[in-house]
Protein backbone atom coordinates (compact mmCIF):
# COMPACT_ATOMS: atom_id res chain seq x y z
CA UNK A 1 0.00 0.00 0.00
CA UNK A 2 2.83 2.47 0.89
CA UNK A 3 4.69 1.83 -2.54
CA UNK A 4 1.05 2.31 -4.47
CA UNK A 5 0.86 5.71 -2.72
CA UNK A 6 4.01 6.86 -3.41
CA UNK A 7 3.43 5.63 -6.79
CA UNK A 8 1.04 7.85 -6.95
CA UNK A 9 2.32 10.91 -5.30
CA UNK A 10 5.24 10.41 -8.03
CA UNK A 11 2.71 10.97 -10.79
CA UNK A 12 0.79 13.73 -9.17
CA UNK A 13 0.88 17.12 -10.88
CA UNK A 14 -0.04 20.65 -9.15
CA UNK A 15 -1.64 21.72 -12.45
CA UNK A 16 -3.76 18.79 -12.46
CA UNK A 17 -4.65 19.07 -9.16
CA UNK A 18 -5.99 22.55 -9.91
CA UNK A 19 -7.36 21.80 -12.80
CA UNK A 20 -9.26 18.81 -11.72
CA UNK A 21 -11.07 20.81 -9.01
CA UNK A 22 -12.31 22.90 -11.88
CA UNK A 23 -14.79 20.00 -12.64
CA UNK A 24 -16.60 20.38 -8.68
CA UNK A 25 -18.23 22.61 -6.75
CA UNK A 26 -17.51 21.35 -3.27
CA UNK A 27 -14.18 21.10 -2.10
CA UNK A 28 -12.47 17.48 -3.01
CA UNK A 29 -9.20 15.71 -2.21
CA UNK A 30 -7.13 15.72 -5.45
CA UNK A 31 -3.22 14.42 -5.74
CA UNK A 32 -3.01 15.65 -9.10
CA UNK A 33 -2.79 12.06 -10.88
CA UNK A 34 -4.16 11.98 -14.76
CA UNK A 35 -7.15 9.77 -14.94
CA UNK A 36 -4.63 7.17 -17.55
CA UNK A 37 -2.26 7.09 -14.76
CA UNK A 38 -3.77 6.01 -12.10
CA UNK A 39 -5.63 3.53 -14.26
CA UNK A 40 -1.90 2.37 -15.13
CA UNK A 41 -0.90 2.22 -11.31
CA UNK A 42 -3.99 0.28 -9.95
CA UNK A 43 -3.76 -2.19 -12.68
CA UNK A 44 -0.12 -2.73 -11.61
CA UNK A 45 -0.94 -2.63 -7.95
CA UNK A 46 -4.05 -5.03 -8.65
CA UNK A 47 -1.67 -8.00 -9.90
CA UNK A 48 -0.27 -8.13 -6.82
CA UNK A 49 -3.61 -8.38 -4.33
CA UNK A 50 -5.78 -9.75 -6.92
CA UNK A 51 -4.96 -13.36 -5.69
CA UNK A 52 -5.75 -12.71 -2.38
CA UNK A 53 -9.16 -13.67 0.22
CA UNK A 54 -12.05 -10.95 -1.77
CA UNK A 55 -12.46 -9.96 2.11
CA UNK A 56 -8.73 -9.33 2.29
CA UNK A 57 -8.42 -7.11 -0.88
CA UNK A 58 -12.21 -5.30 0.33
CA UNK A 59 -10.28 -4.31 3.61
CA UNK A 60 -7.35 -2.90 1.20
CA UNK A 61 -9.70 -0.83 -0.63
CA UNK A 62 -11.08 0.31 2.48
CA UNK A 63 -7.50 1.72 3.40
CA UNK A 64 -7.29 3.73 0.68
CA UNK A 65 -11.05 4.95 1.08
CA UNK A 66 -10.46 6.13 3.99
CA UNK A 67 -7.66 8.28 2.78
CA UNK A 68 -10.37 10.67 1.23
CA UNK A 69 -8.36 11.46 -1.68
CA UNK A 70 -10.11 10.75 -5.24
CA UNK A 71 -7.39 8.67 -7.10
CA UNK A 72 -7.10 6.32 -4.31
CA UNK A 73 -10.78 5.96 -4.36
CA UNK A 74 -10.35 5.55 -8.26
CA UNK A 75 -7.99 2.67 -7.31
CA UNK A 76 -10.19 0.69 -5.04
CA UNK A 77 -13.14 0.67 -6.63
CA UNK A 78 -10.81 -0.65 -9.82
CA UNK A 79 -9.80 -3.16 -7.43
CA UNK A 80 -13.81 -3.85 -6.19
CA UNK A 81 -14.84 -4.13 -9.93
CA UNK A 82 -11.71 -6.71 -11.12
CA UNK A 83 -13.00 -8.65 -8.55
CA UNK A 84 -16.99 -8.84 -10.14
CA UNK A 85 -16.56 -12.78 -10.93
CA UNK A 86 -16.64 -13.30 -6.98
CA UNK A 87 -19.03 -10.70 -6.13
CA UNK A 88 -21.65 -12.72 -3.27
CA UNK A 89 -24.82 -11.21 -2.08
CA UNK A 90 -23.34 -10.10 1.14
CA UNK A 91 -21.01 -7.54 -1.00
CA UNK A 92 -23.98 -5.10 -0.99
CA UNK A 93 -23.63 -4.46 2.67
CA UNK A 94 -20.31 -3.28 1.70
CA UNK A 95 -20.33 -1.37 -1.23
CA UNK A 96 -23.41 0.52 0.40
CA UNK A 97 -21.36 1.61 2.91
CA UNK A 98 -18.71 2.68 0.70
CA UNK A 99 -21.15 5.08 -0.86
CA UNK A 100 -22.76 6.50 2.50
CA UNK A 101 -19.25 6.74 4.13
CA UNK A 102 -16.51 7.26 1.59
CA UNK A 103 -18.29 9.11 -1.64
CA UNK A 104 -18.64 12.67 -1.42
CA UNK A 105 -18.31 13.92 -4.97
CA UNK A 106 -20.35 13.06 -8.44
CA UNK A 107 -16.88 11.27 -9.75
CA UNK A 108 -16.43 8.39 -6.66
CA UNK A 109 -20.05 7.91 -7.32
CA UNK A 110 -20.02 7.00 -10.61
CA UNK A 111 -16.56 5.59 -10.40
CA UNK A 112 -18.26 2.57 -8.15
CA UNK A 113 -21.60 2.77 -9.45
CA UNK A 114 -21.18 2.28 -13.45
CA UNK A 115 -18.76 -0.56 -12.48
CA UNK A 116 -19.10 -2.91 -9.52
CA UNK A 117 -22.12 -1.61 -8.21
CA UNK A 118 -23.69 -2.03 -11.55
CA UNK A 119 -22.30 -5.59 -12.37
CA UNK A 120 -23.87 -6.45 -8.97
CA UNK A 121 -27.33 -5.62 -9.56
CA UNK A 122 -27.03 -7.82 -12.80
CA UNK A 123 -26.34 -10.37 -10.54
CA UNK A 124 -28.47 -9.97 -7.53
CA UNK A 125 -31.07 -8.17 -9.42
CA UNK A 126 -33.09 -8.90 -5.76
CA UNK A 127 -31.04 -6.02 -4.93
CA UNK A 128 -32.50 -3.54 -6.98
CA UNK A 129 -35.29 -3.04 -4.02
CA UNK A 130 -32.71 -1.83 -1.46
CA UNK A 131 -32.13 1.43 -4.57
CA UNK A 132 -35.44 2.70 -3.02
CA UNK A 133 -33.95 3.24 0.65
CA UNK A 134 -31.15 4.86 -1.00
CA UNK A 135 -33.81 7.44 -3.20
CA UNK A 136 -35.07 8.33 0.18
CA UNK A 137 -31.86 9.17 1.62
CA UNK A 138 -30.95 12.00 3.47
CA UNK A 139 -27.20 11.65 2.00
CA UNK A 140 -27.40 12.93 -1.37
CA UNK A 141 -24.66 10.83 -3.04
CA UNK A 142 -26.99 7.53 -1.91
CA UNK A 143 -29.44 9.25 -3.64
CA UNK A 144 -27.92 9.85 -7.41
CA UNK A 145 -26.46 6.22 -6.54
CA UNK A 146 -29.70 4.93 -6.42
CA UNK A 147 -29.97 5.94 -10.22
CA UNK A 148 -26.71 5.70 -10.94
CA UNK A 149 -26.22 2.08 -10.32
CA UNK A 150 -28.85 1.43 -13.05
CA UNK A 151 -27.14 2.93 -15.90
CA UNK A 152 -25.03 -0.05 -16.72
CA UNK A 153 -27.72 -2.68 -16.63
CA UNK A 154 -29.48 0.28 -18.56
CA UNK A 155 -27.35 0.02 -21.32
CA UNK A 156 -28.49 -3.81 -21.93
CA UNK A 157 -32.05 -2.92 -21.39
CA UNK A 158 -32.41 -4.21 -18.24
CA UNK A 159 -34.61 -3.00 -14.94
CA UNK A 160 -36.74 -0.17 -17.15
CA UNK A 161 -39.82 -0.39 -14.47
CA UNK A 162 -37.44 0.27 -11.59
CA UNK A 163 -35.77 2.92 -13.63
CA UNK A 164 -39.16 4.38 -13.43
CA UNK A 165 -39.93 3.94 -10.06
CA UNK A 166 -36.47 5.33 -8.80
CA UNK A 167 -37.16 8.34 -10.93
CA UNK A 168 -41.01 8.28 -9.13
CA UNK A 169 -39.26 8.63 -5.96
CA UNK A 170 -36.37 11.61 -7.02
CA UNK A 171 -38.67 13.45 -9.14
CA UNK A 172 -38.68 16.65 -7.72
CA UNK A 173 -35.16 16.29 -5.67
CA UNK A 174 -33.95 19.43 -5.72
CA UNK A 175 -30.17 18.34 -5.58
CA UNK A 176 -28.79 19.20 -9.31
CA UNK A 177 -26.59 15.87 -8.84
CA UNK A 178 -29.19 14.10 -8.00
CA UNK A 179 -31.05 15.34 -11.15
CA UNK A 180 -28.55 14.74 -13.25
CA UNK A 181 -27.80 11.24 -11.95
CA UNK A 182 -31.48 10.16 -12.31
CA UNK A 183 -31.56 12.04 -15.93
CA UNK A 184 -28.73 10.27 -17.47
CA UNK A 185 -30.47 6.88 -15.86
CA UNK A 186 -32.90 7.82 -18.22
CA UNK A 187 -31.41 8.62 -21.39
CA UNK A 188 -29.35 5.38 -21.10
CA UNK A 189 -32.77 3.78 -21.06
CA UNK A 190 -33.93 5.57 -23.41
CA UNK A 191 -31.42 3.80 -26.01
CA UNK A 192 -33.02 0.71 -25.73
CA UNK A 193 -36.59 1.75 -24.67
CA UNK A 194 -37.08 5.55 -26.14
CA UNK A 195 -41.11 5.31 -26.71
CA UNK A 196 -41.32 4.30 -23.19
CA UNK A 197 -39.10 7.00 -21.71
CA UNK A 198 -40.77 9.73 -23.78
CA UNK A 199 -43.89 8.77 -22.27
CA UNK A 200 -42.51 8.55 -19.00
CA UNK A 201 -40.96 12.24 -19.46
CA UNK A 202 -44.23 13.95 -20.82
CA UNK A 203 -46.32 12.47 -18.30
CA UNK A 204 -44.52 14.28 -15.64
CA UNK A 205 -42.19 17.15 -17.86
CA UNK A 206 -43.94 19.88 -15.35
CA UNK A 207 -43.15 18.43 -12.28
CA UNK A 208 -39.23 17.21 -13.52
CA UNK A 209 -36.52 19.64 -13.33
CA UNK A 210 -35.27 21.11 -16.23
CA UNK A 211 -31.89 19.83 -15.54
CA UNK A 212 -33.09 16.16 -15.10
CA UNK A 213 -35.64 16.53 -17.94
CA UNK A 214 -33.21 17.77 -20.85
CA UNK A 215 -30.40 14.99 -19.55
CA UNK A 216 -33.01 12.44 -20.07
CA UNK A 217 -34.13 13.58 -23.90
CA UNK A 218 -30.34 14.18 -24.84
CA UNK A 219 -30.37 11.24 -27.20
CA UNK A 220 -33.44 11.34 -28.42
CA UNK A 221 -35.18 13.01 -32.10
CA UNK A 222 -35.13 16.53 -32.35
CA UNK A 223 -38.76 16.80 -32.74
CA UNK A 224 -39.18 14.35 -28.97
CA UNK A 225 -36.70 16.96 -27.42
CA UNK A 226 -38.70 20.25 -28.48
CA UNK A 227 -42.11 18.57 -27.84
CA UNK A 228 -40.50 17.48 -24.51
CA UNK A 229 -39.28 21.17 -23.90
CA UNK A 230 -42.36 23.07 -24.07
CA UNK A 231 -43.71 24.71 -21.20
Amino acid sequence: MEQLRQELLRSADESVRQSGQRFFKEPVMLLGVKAADVKRIAASHFRQVKGKDKVEVFALCEQLLEQGYIEEAFVAFGWSYGLRKRFAPEDFAVFERWVDRYVDNWATCDSLCTHSLGCFVEMYPQFVENLHGWARADNRWLRRASAVTLILPARKGLFLKEAFELSDILLRDEDDMVQKGYGWMLKVASRSHQAEVFDYVMARRVQMPRTALRYAIEKMPAEMRVQAMKR
